[in-house]
C-alpha cells in the first residue's frame, strides 16, 4: 500500500500495524496502517512524507518537494522538511449566520482594529501536526501539460526563494489527466529537487481515487478504487524508499473526518492532521457551516489545506469577457468542461459582483480572493497554480504584501454578495 508512519528520519517508530492488519510491510522502514483506516470514508487521504524517490528512465531521482469520484487522494510530507523563517435554503442561511457571527467576531470592532502589513510570507502549524507550513502551497498539476519542464522549474524555484515551503502533486497529474502525460508532474518535480536542500521542502503527494476509465494505473485493477490493494499500488509505483509523516483527507465531509478520527483513537493508528477541500469565495457552505465546528482545534484540530482558492481562475474575472484573448488561452477553453462548474452562469454573475468589489475598494480580483482565504480563522493554507510568472507572482504577493485583516467595509461587502449568490458554483 505504501502508506508509512515514522516518528523520525530513518526510524521505524513504536507504533506497530494492528494484529489484525492484513497489510505487511515490505521492510522494518515501511511500517503500513491497516485498511481498517482507510475505509471509514472513500474520498481521500493525506501522507506526510520523507525523503522522496521515483523512477524515471531506469535511474532513480531524488523527488522534493475534478470530479469527486476521482479525487480520492493520499499526500506525503516530511517532517524533517519543517524550516521557518520565524515562527510564524432557509435553515442554511440561518446556520451560516450563527457561524459568520462567531468567525467575524474579531471584526465587530474593526474601527479599533488596524490592518497589519505583510512583509513576508507568513507560516502556520499543520494541525497537530509537528509542521509549521507557509500560507502559500505551491500546486503543480500544469506541470507536463500546460507548462514545460523548464517553466515548471522556474515556478518552482521562485516560489521557494520567496519563502514557500511546500508543495502539492499527485500521481495523476498533469490535469486534465491523460494516459500519455500522467506522471511528468512528479519527474519535472523530481529533477528540480535534484538540485535543492530537501530538507527545506515539504512535499505533498497524492494517489486516485474511484474510477472506471483509467485502469491503466494499475497493473491488473479492473476499476480504480479507495482500498488497500489499490492504495498500495498506487503510493509504491510513486513513492520509493519514503518516510510519510503524517496522513490527511481531501474532498472529505464531516462524517468522514470524525470517522477517521474516531478510527485512530480507537483503534491507536496515526490520526488525520489535515483536510484538502475547495475553498473559495464561491464554494464556502460546506466548511463555513460544517466542517469548521468538526476541524476546530478544540475539537478535531485538522488543519485546512484550501485547495483552488481561485476556483479555477474564474476569480480573476479573465472569463467574464469570453472573446477575450487571455479567456480564450485560458484552462477552461482550452479544455471544454474541465472545471465548468466554476464558470456557470450563477457563478459568472458573483464574479463579476467581487470583481466590481474590489476595483470599488483598490484592490485586484486576485488580491480580493486570495486574501479572503487567507485571513479565514480555520485557514492554515491555500493551494495556488499558475502557468505564467507573472501570475505566480501576482498570487503570492498577494498573502505577502496586502496587509490583514480586511477593511470591514470590503468584508460588508462580501457578505453581501454571498447572500445573494451562496456558492454558486455547487448549488
Amino acid at each position: 500500500m505504501g502508506l508509512v508512519w515514522s516518528s523520525g528520519v530513518g526510524e521505524a517508530s513504536a507504533w506497530r500495524p494492528h494484529p489484525r492488519c492484513r497489510l505487511q510491510a515490505s521492510s522494518p522502514r515501511l511500517l503500513r496502517p491497516p485498511a481498517a483506516l482507510l475505509q471509514p470514508a472513500g474520498r481521500l487521504l493525506v501522507l506526510f512524507a520523507g525523503e522522496l524517490r521515483i523512477g524515471f528512465a531506469g535511474e532513480t531521482t531524488q523527488h522534493g518537494p475534478g470530479n469527486r469520484n476521482f479525487s480520492m487522494q493520499q499526500m506525503a510530507m516530511s517532517l524533517s522538511a519543517v524550516t521557518s523563517p520565524s515562527l510564524h435554503g432557509k435553515t442554511l442561511s440561518a446556520m451560516h449566520a450563527r457561524h459568520s457571527q462567531r468567525l467575524r467576531t474579531r471584526h465587530i470592532h474593526h474601527s479599533q482594529v488596524r490592518a497589519v502589513p505583510q512583509t513576508q510570507l507568513q507560516y502556520q502549524k499543520l494541525g497537530d501536526s509537528d509542521l509549521v507550513i507557509s500560507k502559500v502551497t505551491l500546486g503543480t498539476m500544469t506541470f507536463g501539460e500546460q507548462n514545460t519542464e523548464k517553466e515548471a522549474h522556474g515556478f518552482l524555484s521562485y516560489s521557494f526563494d520567496q519563502g514557500v515551503n511546500i508543495l502539492d502533486t499527485a500521481e495523476i497529474y498533469p490535469l486534465p489527466f491523460d494516459k500519455e502525460t500522467q506522471g511528468r508532474t512528479d519527474l519535472y518535480i523530481g529533477r528540480w529537487m535534484q538540485l535543492k536542500p530537501r530538507d527545506k521542502i515539504i512535499l505533498a503527494t497524492k494517489v486516485a481515487g474511484y474510477s472506471e476509465r483509467f485502469t491503466f494505473l494499475r497493473d491488473s485493477a479492473k476499476v480504480v478504487r479507495v482500498d488497500a490493494a489499490n492504495i498500495r499500488e498506487g503510493v509504491e509505483k510513486s513513492l520509493k524508499h519514503t518516510l510519510v509523516r503524517y496522513i490527511g483527507v481531501s474532498n472529505e465531509t464531516s462524517y468522514g473526518v470524525m470517522e477517521f478520527v474516531h478510527a485512530a483513537k480507537a483503534q491507536g493508528f496515526p490520526k488525520i492532521v489535515s483536510i484538502q477541500n475547495s475553498y473559495s469565495l464561491l464554494v464556502r457552505c460546506c466548511f463555513d457551516v460544517d466542517l469548521v465546528e468538526v476541524c476546530h482545534p478544540s475539537n478535531c484540530n485538522v488543519g485546512l489545506l484550501a485547495n483552488s482558492p481561485l476556483a479555477g481562475g474564474v476569480l480573476t474575472g479573465k472569463y467574464l469577457d469570453a472573446n477575450a484573448d487571455i479567456s480564450k488561452r485560458s484552462r477552461l477553453n482550452l479544455f471544454p468542461g474541465f472545471m465548468a462548474r466554476n464558470n456557470s452562469s450563477l457563478a459568472k454573475e458573483a464574479t463579476n459582483e467581487y470583481v466590481k468589489l474590489a476595483k470599488r475598494h483598490g484592490l485586484t480580483p486576485v488580491q480580493l480572493a486570495l486574501v479572503f482565504v487567507r485571513d479565514r480563522p480555520f485557514t492554515t493554507s491555500s493551494i495556488i497554480g499558475a502557468t505564467t510568472m507573472d501570475q505566480l507572482k501576482e498570487n503570492i504577493d498577494a498573502f505577502s504584501r496586502v496587509p490583514r485583516p480586511l477593511p470591514q467595509e470590503v468584508l460588508d461587502g462580501i457578505d453581501d454578495i454571498y447572500k445573494r449568490y451562496r456558492d454558486p458554483a455547487i448549488l
